[in-house]
C-alpha cells in the first residue's frame, strides 16, 4: 500500500469469507475467479494475487523460435531442440527477476 492508500474494514462471514473491497479489487486487478496465495503472519493474514502463467502461449513462443531456426538452419538435433527451451526458460526467470 503506498501513502495514500486508506486502510478499510471488512467482516469474515460465517463460513470464513472475505469480502475484498471494490477499490482495491479494481487497482490490484482482482476479478471473479483470481487465485490469490494466503498467508498467516504473526497476528495478519496476508493475500497476494497468484498470477499463473499462460502455458500455452510460453509454448508457442518456443514452438516459434523453433520453427524459426528450422527455416534458418535446417532440422534440429533433439539436444538443439533442448537448448532452446532452457535459454526461454532462463531468459523467463531473468524477467521475472527484472519485474522484482
Amino acid at each position: 500500500m503506498s501513502q495514500h492508500d486508506k486502510a478499510e474494514v471488512t467482516i469474515v462471514s460465517e463460513k470464513g469469507q472475505v469480502v475484498i473491497p471494490q477499490a482495491i479489487r479494481k487497482k490490484l486487478g482482482i476479478e471473479a475467479k483470481t487465485k490469490l496465495l494466503v498467508y498467516g503472519y504473526q497476528d495478519a493474514v496476508i493475500l497476494k494475487k497468484l498470477t499463473i502463467p499462460d502455458v500455452a502461449k510460453e509454448l508457442e513462443a518456443i514452438y516459434r523460435r523453433v520453427d524459426k531456426q528450422i527455416a534458418k538452419h535446417g532440422e534440429l538435433s533433439s539436444k538443439e531442440v533442448n537448448e532452446v527451451v532452457q535459454d526461454a526458460r532462463l531468459r523467463k526467470r531473468l524477467a521475472a527477476k527484472g519485474a522484482r
